[in-house]
């Protein structure tokens, strides 16, 4: 039999905090552990983050093998960051699925091929047949999209936006002239250290009247969603943690 590729999503926090395995339980689905208890094969974003993982795991569900028996393996970092060169030949991290072997599929935080370099790997899995299961799990998009009472029947993700100044404010009035246009809410996200300089931004270039939503550290203890008119913003702004990831929404009128 073929094995198969499994989508296990992972926590939002980062190991931001204290990490209790109470906090895994009340995130992801007690079957979703129990299956990632059993896995002996990873591909994952991050080595070092999926062992963290998998000791919380551990603690909730005990792993079928020893975590030091396991094998880890990283996607290509050619796949990971925002100028992706070509898909390199991923065949060899499914390997194991040819002698019936099943393989975990692990982002850093949240669902595993969703605004995430693994989706090359599940596009990989196709093209060879491979069953492809996805489990349940938190993602910070739609949790922060539910979270802002914006439009969630069209809504899109454009992942991060410029860095240099002026292409950074010419994107952010080309997405609200969209949003203004279609009625479809725009997200998007940024590094966390440099999360209040996106949130300046922002302000600087949308109307007003512009609905912007913002999400922080959410399913951590303290974490927040705060939509207010750009206007309201720019009377209260609320301070940004740099250590914490954010989701940014917007809808305009």
């Amino acid at each position: 039999m073929t094995g198969r590729l499994y989508l296990v999503p992972n926590t939002l926090d980062f190991g931001v905090g204290d990490t209790k395995v109470a906090e895994l339980q009340d995130v992801l689905p007690l079957g979703v552990i129990r299956i990632a208890a059993t896995l002996r094969y990873w591909v994952v974003e991050n080595a070092k983050t999926t062992r963290a993982f998998l000791k919380r795991v551990d603690q909730a569900v005990p792993l079928a093998q020893p975590l030091q028996d396991l094998s880890v393996v990283e996607l290509p970092r050619t796949l990971k960051g925002q100028d992706r060169a070509a898909t390199p030949d991923l065949r060899p991290l499914l390997r194991p699925t040819e002698q019936g072997h099943d393989i975990g599929l692990l982002s850093e935080a949240g669902l595993p091929a969703v605004a995430d370099p693994g989706a090359a790997l599940v596009q990989a899995a196709h093209r060879q047949g491979i069953t492809v299961v996805p489990l349940c799990g938190p993602s910070s998009l739609l949790l922060a999209l539910a979270a802002s009472g914006l439009n969630g029947q069209s809504f899109a993700f454009v992942g991060y936006v410029p860095v240099e100044s002026a292409a950074r404010g010419q994107r952010i009035r080309e997405l609200e002239a969209l949003s203004r246009r279609t009625g479809q809410t725009q997200l998007m996200i940024e590094t966390p250290y440099r999360n209040a300089a996106l949130l300046q931004t922002l302000l600087s270039h949308l109307d007003g009247q512009t609905q912007l939503s913002v999400s922080c550290g959410l399913t951590l203890e303290g974490g927040w969603t705060r939509m207010s008119t750009v206007a309201q913003w720019k009377a209260l702004a609320a301070p940004m943690p740099t250590n914490v990831p954010a989701v940014f929404a917007l809808l305009a009128g």
